[in-house]
């Protein structure tokens, strides 16, 4: 099957490609390689994917007018590009071009696809809001433009599914990490400092949020078992993440005892829209997706101090 995967060269992007490809499938993977961070970063992940036969091209999805880049026998879409997080230094544009504008470019681009099957759209628990522990059917709440956005990405894709011009399904992931997760990002920034003997920035009263920490290849797990089930999966919204909660501090303490150190720690003010508490509910996912999460906090951190400590000199 040919399948188109958006965000190719980012964290779980880059995962879901090469999972793809060791099924069977032929990836054709685009990015636009933002500089939202180090955009060295995306271009390693882009090597380890070309060097595994599958090419990341550059485009920028806003532009549009993808028929004429793209290939048009493209089946199935992975759709997981977006403007991530809640960073300050991100204006609101920011969001709403890459999140919705870029989604209904790639939506109208199917329209163009005469053998297209499945849309994935990659959501997230900030749809919620500022606590995550709700079904599928819960009314969203989102307290950041992220959030918002992605809710109305969702939507737009949904919306199509609504209208029999596609069939999809969304999938809303929950505090994922592991290699290749993003600098800006708790772990592989903890990590760093620790490395590096700098203080981590750490924002007050987040020692005590509450996460669904989910390993990246336990997320992989859940997407790509889409395939397969499109019949039972069209139209609806899944959770994916662990239902094992942790907090901040214990995910810091589990990563300074891989390290043999103690992390200094720069305090600094709340953030606005951070989620205190995320805990997936994945009663559909075990349901319509088989879906079992199994990797252990420590365990997984474990390849990521591993991978953090290999590429260190690169970030």
């Amino acid at each position: 099957m040919k399948v188109l995967v958006t965000g190719a060269a980012g964290f779980i992007g880059s995962h879901t490609a090469e999972r793809l490809q060791a099924l069977g499938h032929e990836v054709v993977a685009v990015d636009n390689f933002s500089p939202y961070y180090d955009v060295r970063l995306k271009e390693r992940n882009a090597k380890e994917l070309a060097e595994k036969g599958i090419t990341v091209h550059s485009v920028d999805l806003r532009d549009g007018n993808l028929e004429t880049i793209l290939p048009t026998d493209i089946e199935y879409i992975f759709h997981f590009a977006a403007q991530p997080g809640i960073s300050q230094k991100s204006t609101f544009d920011d969001y709403l071009t890459n999140n919705i504008i870029a989604t209904q470019r790639v939506l109208q681009f199917t329209q163009h696809c005469p053998d297209f099957k499945f849309f994935v759209n990659i959501a997230t628990s900030s749809i919620y809001g500022l606590v995550a522990t709700y079904p599928e059917g819960e009314a969203p709440k989102p307290a950041s433009y992220y959030g918002v956005t992605k809710l109305a990405a969702e939507q737009l894709v949904l919306a199509y599914e609504r209208d029999g011009l596609l069939q999809s399904c969304s999938l809303r992931l929950y505090s994922v990490y592991g290699p290749r997760e993003r600098p800006d990002k708790l772990y592989t920034k903890l990590i760093l400092c620790g490395l590096e003997g700098t203080a981590f920035p750490l924002f007050e009263g987040s020692q005590q949020h509450l996460r669904s920490f989910t390993y990246v290849d336990d997320i992989v797990d859940g997407i790509v078992a889409v395939i397969g089930r499109e019949t039972s999966c069209s139209g609806e919204v899944i959770n994916l993440g662990t239902e094992t909660e942790s907090t901040t501090a214990e995910g810091i303490a589990t990563v300074e005892e891989l390290l043999g150190m103690r992390i200094p720690m720069d305090m600094r003010p709340a953030r606005p829209g951070d989620q205190s508490r995320t805990k997936a509910n994945i009663e559909k996912a075990k349901l319509l997706l088989n879906y079992n999460p199994q990797t252990t906090l420590k365990a997984g951190l474990e390849k990521q101090v591993a991978w953090v400590k290999k590429i260190s000199g690169g970030i």
